[in-house]
């Protein structure tokens, strides 16, 4: 005699069906969704040009912007191999998005994309929020990018400027070299009687004067266009930033080349504005390395920690032979 048991159905159990057959649901529709959208990709290198949106909407019933999010999605979250069953996404975390919610995941670029999605827990956030999140995500690289851009169109031209500052004072030098030689021409050719000449060595020399003259009134609208450009450091995302006492150097440093009008002041803001710059450079360049190759992050890190080990050491002889 067979002894048959019964499970007894109590609202808890049901929900637990109904969660079930839910996600089952949801992933069937995304993996449906990649397959589609590869069919689509495959009939769209086939139909004329200028007749895609006529075979859609004859065809599938589809319209432009449906298919492309479609083979979008296929793009983005489907396999390379090309097959024509049992397509899976790239991975696990993406494999249980929803189709709606693979759509908003498309303004993530793809690189990005699975971290995200583990990092809001995705899978418990309604379309709309999920949107609104990817909406800001874009919103704020794209005031990262502009001030980058801002920052670097700042750098060159603080750069140009250094450069024609630099042009300018050897134009100096060589005019000053050239009104000394002239004067000495012009008074032995006054010691000498010979007039014509010395006619022709005057006119040259207040040539050469107006010139030099020239070349230092142009250098000092340079370094005073030097410093209406602060020296600064654009906010990046990096883990690794530009230390605060670093920035409150900048500030100093600031104000000291404004109230200090000399030269060799001028000359140390651009070089410690290209120090900076460099260095941003060095700690964007060390992020990439943690996230791309974590395993030599640490190496790299211990060589950068090792120079500025050098530099301060470096200054400090400085300060005790001062």
């Amino acid at each position: 005699m067979t002894t048959q048991i019964e499970i007894q159905r109590t609202p808890h159990i049901i929900a637990a069906e109904i969660c079930s057959i839910k996600e089952q649901t949801k992933m069937m529709v995304l993996q449906n969704s990649i397959e589609i959208g590869r069919r689509l990709v495959e009939a769209k290198a086939m139909v004329a040009h200028g007749e895609w949106g006529k075979w859609l909407e004859e065809s599938v019933d589809y319209s432009q912007s449906t298919a492309n999010n479609l083979m979008k999605i296929y793009e983005e979250y489907g396999t390379d191999q090309i097959a024509l069953f049992g397509s899976q996404v790239k991975s696990q975390a993406l494999g249980n998005l929803g189709y709606t919610q693979a759509v908003a995941l498309l303004g993530v670029p793809a690189e990005e994309r699975e971290q995200f999605v583990q990092e809001h827990d995705v899978e418990n956030l309604s379309t709309r929020e999920l949107q609104k999140l990817v909406k800001e995500k874009q919103q704020l690289e794209k005031k990262l990018r502009d001030a980058e851009a801002k920052a670097e169109k700042e750098r060159q031209e603080r750069q140009k400027i250094a450069e024609q500052h630099g042009n300018m004072e050897k134009k100096i030098k060589e005019h000053d070299e050239l009104v000394q030689r002239l004067n000495a021409e012009l008074e032995k050719a006054k010691s000498s009687g010979d007039t014509k000449s010395a006619e022709k060595l005057k006119e040259s020399l207040e040539k050469s004067k107006a010139d030099l003259d020239a070349s230092k009134k142009r250098v000092k609208e340079l370094e005073t266009e030097l410093k209406k450009k602060p020296i600064d450091v654009p906010a990046t995302t990096i883990i690794e930033k530009v230390p605060e006492e670093v920035e409150r150097e900048l500030a100093e440093l600031r104000e000291k080349v404004i109230k200090n009008d000399n030269k060799p002041a001028i000359k140390f803001a651009i070089c410690f504005e290209t120090l900076v710059s460099n260095f941003k450079d060095l700690l964007s360049s060390l992020d990439e390395i943690k996230q791309f190759k974590p395993e030599e992050h640490e190496k790299y890190q211990s060589a950068i920690l090792g120079l500025m080990d050098k530099m301060t050491t470096r200054l400090k002889g400085e300060d005790q032979n001062a």
